[in-house]
């Protein structure tokens, strides 16, 4: 039962009381407005570092997005930020990223700033240095961990260093990382952090380099219900996310398929296949959007890549790319003929006590279980198989 700790035994009697009570739409959107309180779970983080470091540029690409797109945050050679200021992602609105005002300056006090940013509102910071990482930094971590918090260092701008050294003969990308990360670590050292980590990032290019371990770090050292809330909200650029998302995900369809266990135990015709069908669209559509399929995602990676929707339509062979509805829906279990069949089993045996529901209820679990199951499956391969070509477009 730990896979449903999300759901208590009184909001599982709410719910049953309130779908035995109201008309077919009423209840498709109880059950609607019960699943997106899964989604509710806020997840603040704040990025910080001196002034020209990255910062902006970071948080615009932590949310897939440029740095000339509508809600991006300003960029500039200059500090832009005078106080804190937050950018919601533009699917998740329980996400913000927070751009902290610049450090750096003479009369820098660690205690201070984190008192004027409202330390206690973020869940992680991160502090970006865009070449070596120098005092102010170590203070700031220093006093966030006294505060009891996580911090990541990030060097940032990985791309211009790289370009610089590709004009000497002896260019070895590998050995320039490492002398990159080692140099960082060495400064920190000498600067008083113990066992320093550094994670080297490419702004423009978030996908390479050290993305993928940054993330499992912050994976790591998260509460489990904002573990779920970070690998969603990343963007799908390494195969690892592809692959971590569709964990994520199909770690949900437990309770998903509860509640429509639930709603096949209350004894009115036709509710359950309504239910069932409007549980398995609400959750395609997320599959979709957290893995970069939908349209305006597309759309974003075809101005990247210098490709077509209709190119990455084409390598998408899920039976759902053509569009989502109960027919495509339908479809995954083979014949709409079963369902349908199923239905009217639920309703017959939903009137028996005790033993109808169980069946009633268990028949729904199987159903909707298999039917995002197999969705996930294919849209998650659908998902990888765009992001491998998109990335040999931009190589």
């Amino acid at each position: 039962m730990d896979d449903f700790y999300m759901i208590t035994q009184e909001e599982i009697d709410d719910i049953k009381e309130s779908i035995s009570t109201q008309d077919l739409p009423t209840a498709v959107n109880t059950i609607k407005e019960f699943l997106e309180k899964q989604d509710e779970v806020e997840l603040n983080v704040a990025v910080t570092g001196e002034s020209g470091s990255g910062k902006s540029t970071f948080i615009n690409a932590f949310r897939g997005l440029g740095d000339e797109e509508k809600e991006s945050a300003r960029t500039g050679p200059v500090e832009t930020t005078m106080k804190p200021e937050s950018y919601l992602h533009p699917k998740y609105k329980n996400v913000k990223v927070w751009d902290l005002p610049g450090i750096g300056t003479p009369k820098f006090k660690a205690e201070e700033y984190l008192k004027m940013v409202e330390f206690k509102r973020y869940d992680f910071f991160i502090i970006i240095a865009s070449d070596r990482f120098r005092e102010c930094h170590t203070q700031l971590a220093k006093e966030i961990t006294r505060m009891g918090k996580k911090f990541y260092f990030v060097r940032s701008k990985i791309d211009s260093s790289i370009d610089a050294e590709k004009r000497k003969k002896s260019f070895d990308q590998k050995r320039t990382l490492d002398t990159i990360r080692k140099n960082c670590e060495d400064g920190l050292r000498k600067i008083g952090i113990e066992d320093p980590i550094v994670f080297l990032i490419s702004n423009f290019e978030l996908g390479k380099h050290d993305l993928n371990l940054l993330q499992e770090r912050m994976e790591q050292e998260l509460p489990q219900h904002k573990r779920r809330v970070l690998m969603l909200a990343l963007p799908n650029i390494t195969l690892e996310i592809n692959e971590k998302k569709k964990k994520a995900l199909e770690e949900n369809i437990t309770k998903v398929a509860l509640l429509s266990a639930l709603v096949a135990t209350v004894p009115i015709p036709g509710l359950s296949v309504a239910v069932d069908i409007a549980i398995v669209t609400r959750e395609i559509e997320k599959y979709y959007s957290v893995f970069g399929l939908d349209d305006p995602s597309l759309q974003k990676l075809c101005e990247r890549s210098g490709k077509t929707i209709e190119e990455f339509k084409s390598l998408m062979k899920s039976p759902l790319s053509s569009g989502i509805n109960p027919a495509s829906i339908l479809s995954l279990l083979g014949a709409a003929s079963l369902v349908v069949a199923e239905n009217g089993l639920e309703y017959l045996a939903s009137l028996v006590p005790l033993l109808g529901s169980v069946v009633a209820g268990g028949m729904s679990y199987i159903t909707v279980s298999k039917m995002l199951k197999k969705a996930l499956h294919d849209i998650a391969e659908d998902a990888r198989n765009v992001l491998i070509a998109s990335v040999q477009t931009e190589v």
